[in-house]
């Protein structure tokens, strides 16, 4: 089979969260631990750092990863969804795994995988897990794909966990309360296990503290560390909402031991180095035009604010969100000052362009609705000034749509 052909077959033949929501979503770990053992616990040949949380895990797996190549090690990279193409979702420094790699996958293993009716995310982390076992890597920094405590990676003991934060998000899984939520979330703390907590609410520290204290596990919260030391580098990652992360990548980089060069040299290149994409990211200047994966309302929380801090004639910005997300708090977060591009991506999850105008006029939002991304984005740039501002954004799948506009990350 072709590459194309490969991925057709594997979006096809196992379910994925990504296109078909909770479909694609199985709850334990037989199947995985099925798939580990068929390929000989290949996670246990290189050492992991787990990241978890419900918003910032991508900036952070990157950014790590960055400082540990900066480091001088071998580092692979595994995170999720992926934008335009399935290889960014598993990188050795940097690089996607190789199209013939993941053809001889599917081919050689299918006829052991099939029988298991596996989801796309456990096969996709057993292929990731064996990739990364045969290319030696030093490092792997391992995202968690949903949740913590059932979800596949977790099969990993880690050097260090993660968790950046906690927001209501996928409730339908995870729980309709915050400390719920964390208790999901939490089940990646592992015995004797250091972790970093990014940041608490009220709800949710009592949750890791207890978590940590079951596991005799040293815990380390983010928000309390002192990092005046690191005042003055420079991060390239511009959102304003980075300023959290950089305080939890700055705290487990600490727990790592990574040096202060290699530190100052991810924070400074991690788009370069580790290939990340669609956080605040420029795409033109004139006139300006950013987007962001943010998608949830912890994300728009700090997205809002930052729209609406930059300085232009017209603020234009083309929105679209999927189905299982609280577009109504993420709604009422939007500036009402801007002309709005109502679009729905390419997703069996998307909300219609024209349900996501009608639910926009409730907010006293305006503007037009268009049937694709490229139709919205191309129709925003034609109205726009050379001093206006365009956001494209509400969804990891807008965003996806966008940039295949632009050259592929691979």
């Amino acid at each position: 089979m072709t590459y194309e052909k490969t991925v057709k077959y594997l979006y096809d033949s196992v379910p994925m969260f990504q296109n078909v929501g909770a479909a694609g979503y199985k709850e334990g770990l037989q199947n995985t631990m099925t798939l580990d053992e068929h390929f000989g616990h290949p996670h246990r040949r290189f050492r992991t750092i787990h990241v978890a949380g419900t918003n910032g895990k991508g900036s952070c797996s990157h950014t790590i990863a960055a400082m540990l190549q900066s480091e001088g090690y071998r580092v692979g990279l595994y995170t999720s969804p992926h934008l335009v193409d399935f290889r960014e979702r598993i990188r050795i420094n940097g690089k996607c795994i190789g199209k013939q790699y993941v053809i001889d996958f599917m081919e050689n293993e299918r006829a052991f995988f099939e029988p298991l009716h596996p989801s796309f995310f456990e096969l996709t982390t057993a292929l990731a897990f064996k990739y990364f076992a045969e290319e030696r890597v030093d490092f792997a920094v391992i995202e968690v794909g949903l949740g913590g405590r059932l979800d596949c990676t977790n099969i990993i003991s880690p050097e260090l966990c993660i968790i950046t934060n906690i927001s209501l998000d996928h409730t339908q899984f995870l729980g309709d309360t915050l400390a719920k939520i964390a208790t999901e979330k939490a089940g990646i703390i592992k015995h004797a296990t250091p972790v970093v907590i990014g940041e608490t609410t009220e709800e949710t520290k009592p949750v890791f503290v207890a978590t940590a204290e079951r596991n005799e596990a040293p815990v380390f919260f983010a928000e309390n560390e002192n990092i005046d030391d690191y005042e003055g580098m420079e991060f390239e990652l511009k959102g304003s909402y980075q300023q959290k992360n950089r305080a939890t990548i700055l705290c487990a980089a600490r727990q790592l031991g990574i040096s202060r060069e290699a530190i100052r040299k991810g924070l400074a290149t991690v788009c370069e180095a580790t290939g990340l994409t669609g956080r605040w990211q420029t795409l033109g200047t004139q006139p300006l035009v950013i987007c962001d994966t943010g998608h949830n309302a912890g994300g728009w929380q700090y997205l809002a604010q930052q729209i609406r801090q930059v300085e232009c004639s017209t603020r234009r910005i083309v929105f679209g969100m999927v189905d299982d997300k609280d577009i109504d708090a993420v709604m009422s977060m939007l500036p009402q000052d801007a002309i709005y591009y109502w679009t729905q991506a390419e997703t069996k999850r998307a909300v219609s362009s024209t349900a996501i105008m009608e639910k926009g006029r409730g907010y006293g939002l305006s503007g037009t609705h268009y049937p694709t991304v490229s139709s919205a984005y191309r129709a925003a740039l034609a109205d726009a000034d050379a001093t206006d501002f365009i956001f494209v954004g509400g969804s990891s799948y807008v965003v996806a749509d966008l940039l295949t506009e632009f050259a592929p990350p691979c």
